[in-house]
């Protein structure tokens, strides 16, 4: 196990999840790669996003426009804005070939909301692409234990 490396990823992932918790949207935006893929899977066990209903399956411009929504205050899924606090843990390399990494990782999301707190697990799956000194997001799929059943609004980010 490359421990320096399992440190560098849990750095950048952590860094994404603090990002989101404190509404850094243009710096999150930054994070990925010019054709990644940010998706959000129905079927918890998915694996052809694109062949499959997605809750979210976002190129560059469907984030760009998904931050606009979630922070121009039109949005009644996201009006008033969430409070969210997220824990990431079990972060695994699965794969890396010097270029190209495939991380996994486990989520724990706290919502809070119109009087209400939530709380959303997932499987985070990341592959992510070396770029200057740090990551690029080529693709994040968030697998929510429990999205093939009734969900609360989730308008924001996970």
């Amino acid at each position: 196990m490359n421990l320096h490396l399992l440190q560098e990823v849990t750095a950048f992932l952590w860094a994404e999840g603090d990002m989101l918790d404190h509404g850094e949207y243009s710096t999150w935006l930054a994070l990925w790669a010019a054709k990644g893929t940010y998706i959000i899977p129905i079927d918890p066990r998915a694996t052809d996003f694109e062949n499959t209903l997605n809750y979210a399956y976002d190129d560059h411009h469907m984030r760009e426009l998904r931050v606009q929504r979630l922070t121009g205050g039109e949005s009644i899924s996201t009006s008033p804005q969430p409070r969210t606090v997220r824990t990431l843990s079990r972060i695994r390399v699965l794969a890396d070939d010097g270029m190209n990494l495939s991380v996994r990782a486990a989520q724990n999301l706290r919502e809070f909301r119109k009087e209400t707190l939530r709380h959303y697990t997932a499987d985070l799956t990341y592959e992510l692409v070396r770029s200057e000194g740090s990551f690029r997001i080529q693709r994040k799929v968030v697998s929510l234990i429990n999205s093939d059943d009734a969900l609360a609004g989730i308008g924001y980010i996970l």
